[in-house]
């Protein structure tokens, strides 16, 4: 079990990474995820070895690691840009790391082939990896690493340079992957897809700290902030101020919330509206707004109106259009600031 805490790291004496703390089950897939700039990838550097913390410490199993290089922690590492030997063929390539082991002559063949089969790649073994596809070299970089047979995974956003349909195929392939090898793993990304898709628990970072963690369908379902609703695109956040009587004002129009009437008059808060509990109504309602855009999307009409706020429709409105509006009210959520 890997387990981080209270790591604290900063460039150009600025806070980068404040006060983190994390654990890793065994056989459990961790994403840590978030914007450019949150800390992600300089926590996984320090898990990995590459980067020293300031503070806090780097556990496995109970015993500190942070004063263990890299190549003694056994972690295997997988990056955007494959890091792959472009002089070496395939099979030369995997069995780099287990040669650096010392393993025997006869085992490096037979670890080799396995995790080429593991990752779909028999039959590549003599292939230089210059003349593989962007999928099939992030293939090959994922069976260099499952060969020494690590402890730990670690995954620096490997899918980012790849288009959505080849991105879509390895993703399913990575989780089965990880499932069936019960290697346990910490994958960092900035795409939601990617994290909900792979995770067993999800953890969001922001400006240096862990600020939600839970399964995918928990953060998705409970988000604690309106930034958590916002990165994850869970809905509509929008402000409101409440007057009396459970009413509040927003830019909508007066909506009667029962949940306000316990807040205080005057107070402003933050409300995530889902777009499924959005619907249109005649101009009649107290709730209206101008349509700004409309795009189609698959089978049905995105509809945007004033200040972004969106919501879905089989038959759109026009551009323009001054539309009244009804809000299932039971399922608006207040979220922090």
């Amino acid at each position: 079990m890997l387990i981080l805490s209270d790591i604290h790291k900063s460039y150009d004496e600025k806070p980068l990474i404040k006060g983190v703390s994390l654990e890793v089950a065994t056989g459990e897939t961790i994403c840590l995820l978030g914007p450019s700039g949150s800390g992600k990838t300089t926590l996984l550097r320090i898990i990995a070895g590459l980067e020293n913390a300031e503070a806090g410490d780097v556990r496995w199993n109970g015993n500190e690691i942070s004063s263990v290089p890299p190549h003694k922690r056994n972690f295997g590492l997988i990056f955007q840009d494959y890091a792959l030997f472009p002089h070496l063929n395939v099979f030369d390539n995997v069995a780099f790391g287990l040669k650096m082991q010392r393993l025997g002559r006869e085992e490096i063949p037979l670890r080799v082939m396995a995790s080429l089969r593991q990752v779909d790649l028999l039959g590549f073994e003599s292939r230089r990896v210059t003349e593989l596809s962007g999928g099939e070299q992030q293939r090959v970089a994922l069976a260099r690493a499952l060969a020494p047979r690590p402890r730990l995974l670690l995954f620096d956003e490997p899918l980012g340079a790849l288009d959505r349909k080849l991105r879509e195929y390895l993703l399913a392939e990575l989780r089965g992957i990880l499932q069936e090898s019960g290697i346990p793993a910490i994958y960092v990304t900035h795409d939601q897809e990617e994290a909900f898709t792979l995770a067993d628990r999800v953890m969001l970072l922001y400006d240096g700290e862990i600020v939600q963690s839970g399964t995918p369908a928990e953060v998705y379902a409970h988000p604690v902030s309106g930034w958590v609703a916002e990165f994850l695109g869970a809905g509509n956040v929008i402000q409101g101020k409440i007057l009396k009587d459970g009413l509040l004002e927003t830019i909508l129009g007066t909506m009667d919330l029962p949940i306000a009437r316990d807040q205080a008059e005057g107070k402003s808060v933050s409300l995530l509206i889902r777009p499924q509990d959005v619907n249109r109504a005649n101009l009649a309602s107290p709730l209206r707004s101008t349509v700004q855009d409309v795009v189609f999307q698959q089978n049905r009409f995105k509809v945007v109106l004033k200040g972004g706020i969106y919501f879905y429709l089989s038959d759109p409105p026009q551009v323009g259009e001054e539309i009244g509006l009804k809000i299932r009210v039971d399922k608006v959520q207040y979220l922090d600031e």
